[in-house]
């Protein structure tokens, strides 16, 4: 009996704790759940607080701006946007003095065994460094000076076929098919000229803009152009042009929209050091070989013979000006001569340039004057045959047009009048002719 009393008396006890635990559990839920809803009520004001747009008044009251504030999720979001903005800029710089470090190994290594001028040509050079602006020296800059189809897509492949060149390729094309004879473009397009031959590329961001959709203004260039097929994120990117462009011991510039008087300030300029060479063509195969390309009938700069012979009468003129004052930095070389006889030619011309007669300088003769291949704009070309096209691709009437708006300019320059049509077939249009008035 009294065990079982005992027993019972416990089961009340347990009833009782049970009671005071479920009691207790209450009050401890109900304790966690106003603090949940204080703390939720004060972080939504908090929060509305923070949202809360930013009224700032000007100065004279009337314009108000309604600014929202920055809240801590978008400054994270601005934080991770600045970081990999960070980390892209870091990328592109990283790859750009490791292209840098790249083609400065392969200067060197192609210009082991270079034969430097040593005081011949009057070009005191005899290393390497002398000839590079990023270690203090001065590049030979030859530039070609013309006017389309007149032979210098050829002649420029000649120059560029020499070893560690930079080629600057028609650096005026996004000026259209037009020729620039005075101020203000010809102050203009001197100054990007000058700048490009300094690989000063910072302030020409319209002739970068315009090779990004016009890639013939870097294609020309063999050794750039291979870097922006590999590296295309920087090849417009005038951080990268400048350090490549400083890396090259030789420079070269053809130029075919700027007439030869406008040029002067580049020979005037001894600082540069520019040689220049004016490339002359027989206006009736210049006619002839525009009238092939779609750009040119409807431009009076490019189809209109008086206009032409015009510039060629002037580019004379000015031609025996500046070989009197420049005999050392200027000369003139005739398409025709230059193809009848590559190899003489080019000779010179490397001599006058001051550069070495190389190895590829041969190799790109060889392969490129004995056969026509390619189309209109190509440098693959039988050169004997290549200047006299025009003989049998014009009719008669059409040379006698040109020749009679073009009859100063022709006999300046040394080229015969065709008589007929028979006469035309197969006389030599070529005579010598005198820089002197």
């Amino acid at each position: 009996m009294t065990r079982i009393c005992f027993n019972g008396e416990f089961r009340v006890i347990g009833i009782r704790m049970s009671k005071r635990l479920s009691f207790y559990g209450l009050v401890g839920l109900a304790s966690i759940c106003i603090f949940f809803l204080a703390f939720n009520q004060r972080y939504s004001s908090y929060l509305e607080h923070r949202l809360q747009p930013m009224i700032s008044v000007s100065k004279n009251s009337e314009d108000v701006e309604i600014r929202p504030r920055t809240t801590k999720i978008q400054e994270s979001v601005t934080v991770s946007q600045a970081y990999f903005t960070g980390s892209t800029e870091n990328g592109t710089i990283i790859e750009i003095q490791e292209v840098v470090d790249q083609q400065r190994r392969a200067i060197r290594r192609e210009m082991e065994n270079y034969e430097y001028p040593n005081g011949r040509y009057k070009i005191n050079v005899s290393k390497l460094e002398d000839l590079v602006m990023e270690m203090g020296g001065k590049p030979i800059r030859s530039v070609i000076l013309t006017s389309w189809r007149s032979g210098s897509t050829f002649l420029g492949d000649v120059v560029n076929a020499h070893p560690a060149n930079f080629y600057h390729y028609e650096p005026l094309l996004d000026y259209g098919i037009v020729q620039i004879r005075e101020p203000p473009l010809a102050d203009e397009s001197l100054t990007r000229i000058v700048s490009l031959l300094n690989c000063e590329y910072k302030e020409l961001d319209r002739y970068l803009n315009y090779g990004k959709t016009h890639p013939w203004v870097f294609n020309h260039n063999t050794h750039l152009w291979k870097q922006c097929q590999a590296h295309k994120r920087i090849c417009w990117d005038p951080r990268f042009v400048n350090k490549f462009c400083r890396l090259f011991p030789f420079q070269s510039m053809k130029l075919v929209r700027l007439r030869l008087r406008a040029a002067k300030q580049l020979l005037a300029d001894e600082e540069l050091g520019v040689r220049l060479v004016l490339l002359v063509r027989d206006p009736r195969g210049i006619l002839q070989s525009r009238k092939h390309r779609e750009w040119c009938p409807a431009k009076p700069d490019c189809s209109d013979p008086a206009l032409v012979c015009a510039d060629m009468v002037s580019d004379f003129s000015a031609a025996v000006e500046f070989s009197k004052k420049y005999p050392h930095t200027f000369r003139v070389v005739r398409y025709e001569d230059l193809s009848v006889d590559p190899y003489k030619h080019v000779k010179e011309l490397y001599d006058f340039y001051g550069l070495n007669f190389h190895a590829n300088v041969k190799r790109f003769l060889d392969t490129h004057t004995k056969n026509d291949v390619g189309g209109v704009s190509s440098t693959f070309r039988n050169s004997k045959a290549a200047p006299f096209h025009w003989r049998a691709d014009l009719d008669f009437e059409e040379v006698r047009e040109i020749q009679e708006v073009c009859a100063t300019a022709m006999q300046l320059w040394g080229y015969v009048m065709a008589f007929n049509s028979t006469h035309q077939k197969d006389f030599d249009p070529i005579t010598n002719y005198q820089l002197r008035l």
